[in-house]
């Protein structure tokens, strides 16, 4: 059957379905440009813990896009690119210790869908948005490609200066990934040669970091809440142990993730970031210049 795309609904909310081979995507346009859906062969392997009404409250769940940054802030004051930017009175996310978390397009409408269509063996979607807020006065467009084909779902994310002011780049992405097979202790955790650097109890990096070699061991008792710096080698994943899993491999222009792995919970988390946690007050966001653009593509291959 060729790949095609459809407008659909989803728990309510307007959804945009690409189908290629055995893979179907969900997205939501009005709700973040979320990702609510990734069925491979019939079974799911998105979580979106608390549905619609959920993402609609600014959680995150499925496969969000957390921008203009990933994670959470030190303190509600940063400069970047010469530029002081005073958060206090403003409407943000926090994180359990009162830090502004996930950026400002959780769940929030405004994406423009630009196309979307099946060509041949592969459907595709694009979308925008605009970008330009108190929180984050460096005005940009962020430009979506999400290209679904038999086994492996491909998102491009481009960051696009709107205006004379360069634009620090630290979005990152966050799948809920869960394989219908086993129970998560069992699943076997994928990592590769990386650095870990340390975090405070804060999750806010300390400085310290320690190299730890590839990795692939079951879950188990374990959780995590842990923050890489990735090599050459930038596959993570998850395996059940029948064979099949999910692995996400991500180009140079994300050479960092998160892990979470949260305890009672049926899920496991592996999130590209193009920056480290706080790179927005710590200075060591890229920055796009204007007329540049930066691009980040990571891809989903199932099993």
């Amino acid at each position: 059957m060729p790949a095609s795309t459809a407008e659909s609904s989803w728990q309510g909310e307007r959804g945009i379905v690409l189908r290629a081979g055995d893979l179907s995507a969900t997205f939501l346009p009005d709700v973040g440009m979320t990702g609510v859906s990734l069925e491979y062969r019939g079974r799911e392997h998105l979580a979106v813990p608390g549905g619609a009404a959920a993402l609609e409250g600014g959680a995150t769940g499925g496969l969000p896009l957390l921008a203009p940054w990933a994670n959470r802030l030190a303190s509600w004051h940063y400069t970047a690119a010469g530029i002081d930017v005073d958060l206090d009175g403003l409407d943000l996310d926090t994180d359990d210790n009162g830090l502004p978390i996930h950026g400002l397009l959780v769940g929030q409408s405004g994406w423009s869908v630009g196309h979307h269509a099946g060509e041949g063996n592969e459907a595709r979607l694009t979308a925008s948005i605009d970008v330009d807020a108190g929180a984050f006065p460096f005005p940009h467009r962020i430009e979506l490609s999400v290209e679904a084909s038999d086994q492996a779902l491909t998102v491009d994310t481009t960051v696009v200066p709107t205006a004379r002011r360069p634009v620090p780049v630290a979005f990152g992405w966050h799948p809920y990934l869960q394989l219908p097979n086993g129970s998560r202790a069992e699943w076997t955790l994928e990592l590769p040669a990386r650095r870990h650097l340390a975090l405070d109890g804060r999750g806010i990096p300390t400085g310290a970091e320690e190299p730890e070699p590839a990795e692939a061991a079951a879950i188990g008792g374990r959780t995590f809440d842990d923050l890489y710096a990735l090599g050459r080698d930038r596959r993570l994943g998850l395996r059940a142990d029948d064979g099949s899993g999910i692995e996400l491999r991500s180009d140079a222009a994300y050479p960092f993730a998160q892990v979470w792995v949260p305890a009672g919970r049926d899920f496991a988390a592996l999130e590209p970031m193009t920056a480290p946690t706080n790179s927005l007050a710590t200075g060591c966001a890229p920055l796009v210049e204007p007329g540049e653009a930066y691009t980040a593509r990571f891809t989903l291959t199932f099993t």
